[in-house]
């Protein structure tokens, strides 16, 4: 057989205590030595000569290290942490196990070298090294780990995450010369919240406090959030924020910037490009930064020397990755601040159950104003019922009560109004006037709309529907479940015509708004910052929010009102809140007293109670109803472990975008929850790994799928 490169000089002989190694080696295990598959007769590295290395496989019968020879030539470059290429087949041996697996050059991390492999047969050795530049830290590899065993996934599909694809211009440009630390701030508006002067003083003297913040409304949250980043970072040690989007990243950057000036930080967002992101990221790496602010995928971000990870609005989906093993920013940053032994600080205007349940445990302390701070800086919120707003007569002009008119009309006398509208559009769906009922298409059970006011449609089907009546009650009289935004826009600039009527949204959103009168309408999350804050603001359909058929429905609408109403005057200022939602409900009374622990401390007690999450753990698993009941029965699952369900899923919807975890469209799935006490986590994770593992390692085709902790379990 011919060799590969016939022009290629030949390779030099392997040492003689190296053949000796191998053939040693080879004769006890009693397998005839494989050549390398792409090294032929290469020379080894005279010390450490074998790679460990995980291959870039996320399949979890693949979760483990392979040994691979190092070739001479490689040696210097070939360190822990590279990124490297190695033959996967015929020739890639499995630690501790000398199976052999697929084929074809693929990427991987060198993890390890070593003097000696566990396998019994000879090694391929490694393809290439792509860079010499070490990405992968020690302390990265033990996070992803980590959270690949809470969540039941595997190591390479956390790196996935943790680490970025690489952008060779970036590559090769130096990183800047880091700065020296910079003196530790003063308190300043820390001073508000009871222990937060010494939670920043025990930052600044090297200390790893733990705390859950509960910020007071206003725009200042930012400049308190870069407070705690520069007493960390006056104590020698580096800072991580992780927050839910790229408009709240720049409120911190700029911030950061203001304090502390430039080149102390690094931005970590998708906005900023591939490049510069990787050039950013870099730099962390290197250690010339040691500041993050960035999106979800900062919260790998390896800063050296680590003394706090901060997290803000841990409520917010956007902090729940949707890519698998679909790891939550704020369990991540946990498992850093226990690995890293670091500070950790988690603070929002509103407050989670998970949030709340760390406090009661004592994991962390609470930093909250007093009532009196409290009421100074939060705006006067009043409720209108949805009985009420059904039989005022300014109702059918506008979709507004009095109570609401006359806040607009005096809020555009000093300054711009809010609009919060539960979603974009314009009369996306509809339901009977008189009992409620969704409108659904007779032929396949799709929702009717109308839009632009025109004639009733089904939304899936296209199918018109132009004698419904109600399947109910037998009306004939449709109202809009949800009126969208850009409606309530054309509504408002009806009724004040001299006034500029600006939208925010998924599609455009706004990050600021001037002082001057105006109406502002945005879906929730996508508020724009006014200058001087809101003179007023509506919160519009609030039965909307609460209605939803999940656990965490009261939770997300409080937090979503809460985060609007923020953005409002305080009542010294005249800042007033209007919510149109049923007075007696929970969350809309914790917002008229402004007191979102005391919710979530409330719901957390009924969540005990029922031993819902975070109190117990639980997993999801969806699939085809044979597929899902033949995982369960073979999952070797805990003996602590409660079975609920299965219950079938909504067949997708094929008139909106597909989400990561939809059914395929036109099949019916089903979902089971397992249930766990507490300390039984683990345990359930690691048995639902196992079985999945063995699922693909027999190559089923049937698809199954696991979510640790999922987000919406109805």
């Amino acid at each position: 057989m011919s060799s590969e490169n016939e022009n290629a000089e030949p390779a030099a002989p392997e040492p003689p205590e190296q053949l000796a190694l191998i053939r040693e080696t080879v004769r006890r295990a009693k397998v005839p030595r494989a050549k390398p598959r792409t090294w032929r007769g290469a020379a080894l590295a005279k010390e450490l000569p074998v790679a460990r290395v995980l291959v870039n496989k996320g399949v979890l019968h693949l979760d483990q290290y392979f040994d691979y020879a190092v070739p001479e030539e490689l040696d210097a470059d070939a360190q822990p942490g590279v990124r490297v290429r190695v033959r996967f087949g015929a020739g890639a041996h499995r630690v501790r196990e000398g199976r052999r697996e697929g084929g074809g050059l693929i990427d991987g991390f060198l993890v390890e070298r070593r003097a000696e492999t566990d396998y019994g047969g000879a090694l391929a050795a490694l393809a290439s090294v792509v860079s010499p530049e070490p990405v992968l830290s020690p302390e990265t590899l033990a996070l992803a780990r980590a959270v690949a065993d809470r969540y039941a996934g595997s190591l390479a599909d956390v790196l996935q995450l943790a680490v970025p694809p690489r952008n060779g211009r970036a590559e090769a440009k130096p990183s800047p010369e880091p700065l020296p630390s910079p003196p530790a701030p003063e308190a300043g508006s820390w001073a508000r919240y009871g222990r937060g002067a010494a939670f920043l003083e025990a930052l600044a003297g090297g200390g790893a406090p733990r705390a859950v913040w509960t910020a007071l409304p206003g725009p200042g949250w930012p400049d308190e959030l870069a407070r705690a980043v520069a007493a960390t970072l006056g104590s020698g040690r580096g800072a991580l924020v992780v927050v839910p989007d790229g408009r709240r990243a720049a409120r911190v950057d700029a911030a950061l910037t203001a304090l502390l000036g430039d080149g102390r930080h690094a931005l970590l967002t998708a906005d900023s490009g591939p490049e510069k992101r990787y050039r950013e990221w870099l730099a962390v790496r290197r250690g010339s930064v040691r500041a993050v602010v960035g999106t979800r995928a900062a919260m790998f971000a390896p800063v050296r020397e680590l003394g706090l990870v901060a997290l803000w609005d841990d409520g917010d989906s956007s902090h729940s990755d949707e890519n698998a093993p679909f790891p939550h920013v704020r369990e991540v940053l946990e498992l850093r601040a226990a690995h890293e032994r670091c500070g950790f600080l988690l603070g929002s205007t509103s407050c989670t159950v998970e949030a709340a349940q760390l406090v009661e445990s004592g994991w962390a302390l609470p930093l909250i104003a007093d009532r009196d701070q409290v009421r100074r800086a939060a705006p006067l919120v009043r409720t209108v019922g949805d009985g009420e707003l059904a039989r005022d007569e300014a109702a059918r002009a506008a979709r507004l009560p009095s109570l609401a008119w006359q806040t607009v009309r005096e809020g555009l006398k000093s300054g711009p109004v809010l609009v919060q509208v539960p979603r974009r559009g314009y009369v996306p769906r509809l339901a009977c006037e008189h009992c409620r009922t969704p409108a659904r298409c007779r032929h396949c059970a799709g929702p009717l709309q109308a839009p632009d006011e025109r004639d009733l449609r089904c939304a899936w089907c296209g199918r018109g529907a132009p004698d419904w009546h109600c399947a109910e009650c037998g009306s004939t009289r449709l109202r809009a479940r949800v009126v969208g935004a850009r409606r309530t826009a054309e509504e408002l600039g009806r009724a004040f015509p001299a006034v500029p009527v600006r939208t925010s949204g998924r599609d455009h959103v706004l990050d600021t708004v001037p002082a001057r009168p105006a109406v502002v309408v945005s879906t929730p999350g996508a508020e724009p910052v006014a200058d001087g804050g809101y003179a007023a603001a509506l919160l519009l359909d609030g039965w909307a929010m609460l209605g939803r058929p999940d656990l965490r429905a009261g939770e997300d609408a409080l937090r979503r009102w809460t985060d609007a109403a923020a953005l409002v005057r305080g009542q010294s200022e005249g800042g007033t809140v209007v919510i149109v939602a049923e007075p007696t409900l929970r969350p809309v009374q914790a917002l008229v007293r402004w007191d979102p622990v005391g919710h979530a401390q409330r719901e957390l007690a009924e969540r005990a109670e029922l031993g819902f999450p975070p109190v117990s753990r639980m997993a999801s698993v969806t699939g085809r109803a044979e597929a899902i009941a033949a995982f369960v029965a073979g999952a070797g699952l805990p003996p602590d472990v409660e079975v609920l369900g299965p219950v079938p899923l909504p067949v997708t919807d094929p008139g909106r975008p597909r989400r990561p975890g939809d059914p395929p469209v036109g099949e019916s799935w089903e979902r089971v929850l397992l249930r766990v006490p507490p300390g039984s986590g683990a345990a359930l994770a690691a048995a639902l790994k196992s079985a999945q593992a063995a699922r693909t390692a027999r190559g089923n085709t049937d698809q199954v799928r696991i979510r640790v902790d999922p987000l919406d379990i109805g």
